[in-house]
């Protein structure tokens, strides 16, 4: 399959190229496009065998459901069976934005997109060329990440291109996303609601509209999630990545430093990721160490992990050690796609 690139100015939006790219989704083709969060990968929502053409072009497991993208409020009515008061309150809030949430569904929504549960995940992203994508295919789009399943998630269009060059129909290019991490998840099919995945919007900013949010405990290998991101090992690099975690930054240098001689004696080619109050007390040297931000600024951080674990892909690293964040506000997010990333691989003093 040959895949068509457009480059599009998300600030002078070439209607143009929408409308070749909604016309392959009414085709029932798939197009990643970008979104605030990170690069989706698009199809008609409610063609089940376009739907299907996601999971191949991933290579996703089945039973990891879809999320469906609306531009619209009234477009809701067609996909969920419900919108309970609290979910009003928060649309009102955070939408558009990186907020997703779990509602029953109506017969409208194929069995594909939700793995086969009574339950749909609804966002509406904030990115123009999202919306103006969504508004011109005239259906909602079922996207998860545009990424081979398992990998780090995309932030640029080249991460998509690496990926999924041949396997899809377009590729919208609009530069790099806004966050770099995937929409929070918030289920609120029933009487309390379950953070499924931290995100863009934290949990602190949900309890100050709702009340408590109680979080969703572990997926088990029989059950299917109720959100992507659950159950699978995600955005994992190529070499096996450890998380180091400790109090204070000058207590992280002093394991990573450890680390890192022991792995080089072992003969192993290491990768760091550190904050810049971690790098100032390092003496070691790794043979690649990529700085992700401040530790006083995790949305820098957040914005700047998946760009960093595909960066080291491309090197010659065969363990990388990532320094753990405080898992307060964005930085719950950001641990969240750490542990997975490194199968729940955790290294405390």
């Amino acid at each position: 399959m040959q895949t068509q690139l457009w480059k599009v100015d998300p600030n002078n939006i070439d209607q143009e190229i929408i409308a070749q790219a909604a016309e392959l989704i009414k085709r029932g083709e798939v197009v990643a496009f970008p979104t605030e969060t990170v690069y989706g990968l698009g199809a008609d929502g409610l063609n089940p065998d376009a739907v299907r053409a996601i999971f191949t072009a991933k290579g996703r497991p089945a039973d990891n459901p879809l999320i469906l993208h609306i531009c619209r409020i009234a477009d809701l009515s067609r996909i969920a069976a419900e919108i309970p008061d609290q979910a009003r309150q928060l649309m009102e809030r955070f939408w558009p934005g990186p907020l997703t949430v779990v509602l029953p569904r109506t017969e409208l929504v194929p069995d594909v997109v939700t793995a086969g549960l009574d339950t749909v995940a609804i966002r509406m992203p904030s990115h123009p060329v999202a919306q103006a994508l969504i508004a011109a295919s005239g259906v909602p789009l079922a996207a998860p990440s545009a990424n081979l399943s398992g990998k780090p998630s995309p932030t640029r269009a080249e991460h998509v291109w690496e990926d999924l060059q041949g396997r899809i129909a377009g590729l919208i290019d609009a530069g790099p996303v806004e966050i770099g991490l995937e929409s929070t998840v918030l289920d609120l099919s029933g009487e309390v609601p379950y953070l499924l995945r931290p995100g863009g919007i934290s949990r602190e900013q949900l309890e100050a509209v709702l009340g408590e949010v109680r979080i969703a405990g572990e997926v088990e290998d029989q059950e299917t999630p109720k959100a992507p991101g659950m159950k699978y090992r995600h955005y994992a690099p190529r070499a096996p990545l450890y998380v180091v975690s400790a109090e204070t930054s000058a207590e992280i240098a002093a394991l990573l430093q450890s680390l890192v001689n022991e792995a080089q004696r072992g003969g192993e080619r290491v990768g760091l990721i550190v904050s810049e109050e971690t790098r100032a007390f390092l003496t070691v040297e790794a043979a690649e160490t990529r700085v992700i931000g401040s530790r006083e600024n995790l949305a820098e951080v957040a914005h700047n992990l998946f760009g960093i674990l595909r960066d080291l892909d491309q090197t010659a690293v065969t363990v990388i050690y990532a320094e753990g964040f405080p898992p307060t506000g964005v930085g719950a997010a950001v641990m969240n796609r750490l542990y997975k990333a490194a199968g729940g691989r955790l290294i405390t003093p």
